[in-house]
């Protein structure tokens, strides 16, 4: 119904615009076939997958520790995402040394529903799927290789995976990553302090093959042929032949296939018709949404799509300036300027500095840093004299360039985190910047313009701040705690601990080399997708991993404050990382005991315990009371029967707790009869993960609760948990 809905309001579009009947038809003809197109790629997904099934390798895999992750096709063409498990570090040599794409293999396993994501603003594996058209995950119990899928597309990408081993051979450990970013379009080599740096400075497109990429090797190529004294025409034709090529070989991005398309398709134009670029550009759109209907749903697509359109419909605007300087900075801000609302929603934050970064940085990387890459690959196959005279000369001069970068990355205040935009604020954006745009073309007064420009930037940026309730959230970290309390307005944000992995010694080739961080991939996520940039208090309860270990990596994304812990507990390994990051921003740390509070309007905060100094473990957890009216809220990170005991003793008051954070994610040794008794929380949260190897909450005291009527979440199981105070009334919400 909506589609059709859709439909009418196009065909009322194009008599508006006085199309001629026979095109409105055909493009009611063509909808339709895309309709039905589409309704059969989908029922297609929906067809079960037989096991044990023949499978093909993709070019989309990589190495993860001891696991193979990647794209798998069955004989439909359906992509499956697939876990493969090593046995051995023997075996994962044999494969890290040959091109899996086109490898075929009988496996067996098991379709498994992937993660449910963290919270709402964490990696949603269901969507990501979902963006490659893969029918779901499989888990390989065993496979057993059957052949080769012969194709031109595997013998490009067996090429592309000798020169990505030709240049891990080849090349200075520092430039590896660099080049096979640069040229082939992987990004496996690039560290990721330098991905972040990028990232501040919006310039993480540089990194990537893009259409301007493109454009530099086709011209480099086309004039490289005309040097030889080969013909225009026989050159274009090479080029046509040579194109789609490349495309694969650079890994085949949507900004990729989009940029080598249009060149294809202006080429063919100027043999025998001209075509003007925003026809090529639509006309790529449809093949590309044809061909691949899951693409419009990959943030890489809509951004490239994006940027290239207001490229071109901005010409009118970027020709009234004859300065290169300033015509340099309107491209950069034209193109911020349609992709910023798509960036705020899919990553929560746009870097302002890179308005200005980008003058100096796109041609940098365009037509210094990309040739010197080439010819540093040209040369690597040269007698090795030569590449070391180049690389010996590039080595040190890149490295000043990644210093400077490092530097500039550094300096505050150059991230804009509103949070994530709700639809309705996407809207508003949007017709913002299209009124922008025809004002701008239109020469209209530059104070309306930037006026206009900066209401829903005001909105965008108070809109998250704009409640009057009590905030406490319970974010779902797994195995962990971490629980995040905005005042009203936020006028103060508190967060006690940051969740962290319990790791244990494993075997080196089981180790990832890139692991999984809690801080960076699930707390930092919400703080930036809620828009939070600055936490007041951080509040580390005791010196366990999982309650601090993602602290360190809070501290590096976020503004902090101050940060309290436990008396003498700094003295452990685990809490290393925090102080020494923590020292370098100059942010205090300050010990904690029972009796020291304060309090902001009506809302008062306790520190019950610890009693004493001596630190010596779950016992010496920093227990908080918050108290606003008549609501109570006791948090008692991982306090044991022991201190819950003598807790009762010197706080008799400790009843009818409106919300409890249980001890010691439900543990046995907490949360003992005495004390639920007592408390008799309204709701008490679990913070645990989902099946985790303890058995967090313990099935004897949840019968506690159970017996006394008493109303229980844990996060592992419902997952992220949102408690609303107002008027001392609690308002709960997660996802259903």
């Amino acid at each position: 119904m909506r589609l059709l809905f859709i439909l009418i309001l196009l065909v009322l579009f194009l008599i508006y615009k006085k199309l001629h009947f026979a095109h409105i038809i055909g493009v009611i003809i063509t909808c339709f076939v895309f309709y039905y197109y589409v309704s059969d790629e989908v029922k297609k997904l929906e067809m079960p997958l037989p096991l044990p099934e023949t499978l093909t390798w993709t070019h989309e895999y990589k190495f993860s520790g001891n696991k193979l992750r990647g794209f798998m096709e069955d004989s439909q063409g359906r992509k499956i995402y697939v876990v493969y498990t090593f046995t051995s570090e023997n075996e994962i040599e044999q494969y890290k040394h040959i091109s899996l794409a086109g490898e075929q293999f009988i496996v067996s396993g098991e379709l498994v529903e992937p993660n449910r994501p963290a919270h709402q603003y964490a990696f949603n594996m269901k969507k990501y799927l979902k963006s490659k058209g893969a029918i779901g995950t499989l888990e390989i119990s065993k496979w057993s290789y059957v052949g080769t899928k012969k194709s031109i597309a595997q013998k490009i990408n067996q090429q592309r995976f000798k020169l990505k081993m030709h240049i891990e051979q080849a090349f200075p450990e520092s430039l590896i990553g660099e080049a096979q970013a640069l040229l082939i379009g992987l990004q496996e080599q690039v560290d990721d302090e330098m991905t972040r740096a990028y990232q501040k400075l919006g310039i993480t497109h540089l990194f990537a093959i893009s259409g301007l990429h493109v454009a530099i090797v086709t011209l480099i190529f086309f004039q490289g042929l005309i040097r030889l004294r080969i013909r225009r025409e026989f050159a274009t034709l090479i080029l046509l032949v040579i194109l789609p090529i490349y495309g694969i070989l650079a890994g085949g991005a949507p900004s990729v296939w989009r940029a080598v398309t249009v060149v294809e398709l202006l080429l063919i134009s100027r043999l025998k018709w001209r075509l003007s670029v925003d026809d090529a550009l639509s006309i790529t759109f449809i093949l590309f949404v044809f061909i691949e209907p899951w693409s419009i749903y990959q943030i890489g697509f809509q951004l490239s799509y994006l940027a290239t359109a207001s490229l071109i419909y901005s010409g009118k605007i970027l020709q009234r300036f004859s300065s290169w300087l300033v015509q340099s900075f309107f491209i950069t801000f034209v193109c911020q300027l349609l992709v910023y609302p798509l960036l705020l929603f899919h990553f929560y934050e746009i870097s302002i500095s890179s308005f200005f970064v980008n003058i100096l940085f796109v041609p940098l990387f365009s037509f210094v840093i990309l040739p010197i890459n080439i010819l540093l690959l040209v040369a690597s196959f040269a007698p090795r004299l030569l590449s070391n005279l180049l690389f010996t000369l590039y080595e040190p001069i890149r490295e000043l360039l990644t210093n400077i970068i490092n530097f500039l990355q550094s300096l505050p205040y150059q991230m804009w985190n509103p949070g994530k935009p709700s639809v309705v604020l996407m809207i508003v954006a949007y017709l913002s910047i299209f009124i922008v745009f025809y004002m701008l073309e239109n020469e209209s007064k530059l104070v309306k313009t930037i006026l206009l420009l900066c209401i829903p930037l005001v909105i965008l940026h108070f809109s998250g701040k704009l409640f009057s309730d009590l905030k406490i959230t319970f974010i779902n970290v797994g195995q962990g705690d971490c629980i995040l309390v905005e005042l009203p307005r936020r006028k103060a944000v508190y967060m006690i601990d940051t969740g962290g992995l319990l790791r244990f010694d494993q075997d080196a080739w089981k180790v990832n080399n890139r692991p999984y961080e809690v801080g960076r991939q699930v707390v930092v996520p919400y703080l930036k997708g809620k828009g939070i940039t600055k936490i007041d208090k951080l509040i580390i309860t005791h010196a366990d991993a999982d309650h601090v270990e993602g602290a360190e990596e809070v501290l590096e994304e976020i503004r902090i404050g101050e940060i309290h812990i436990s008396p003498n507990s700094y003295h452990k390994d685990v809490m290393k990382d925090l102080l020494a990051e923590a020292k370098n921003q100059k942010v205090p740390v300050k010990e904690q005991i029972a009796s020291n509070s304060w309090k902001i309007d009506e809302i008062s905060f306790s520190y019950l315990w610890p009693v004493e100094t001596n630190y010596e473990g779950n016992n010496d957890s920093l227990v908080l009371l918050i108290t606003s009216g008549a609501f109570r809220g006791l948090f008692t990170g991982d306090l044991e029967k022991e201190g819950e005991e003598v807790m009762l003793r010197l706080y008799p008051y400790l009843k009818d707790i409106q919300l409890l954070k249980a001890g010691h994610h439900g543990s046995k040794t907490s949360s003992s009869e005495e004390f639920v008794s007592n408390l008799k929380p309204n709701l008490t949260i679990f913070s645990a993960g989902e099946n985790n190897r303890y058995g967090h909450p313990h099935n004897e005291v949840v019968e506690r609760f159970q017996k006394l009527n008493l109303n229980i979440l844990t996060t592992g199981e419902v997952g992220t948990i949102e408690v609303s105070v107002k008027d001392n009334q609690m308002d709960i919400s997660y996802p259903k």
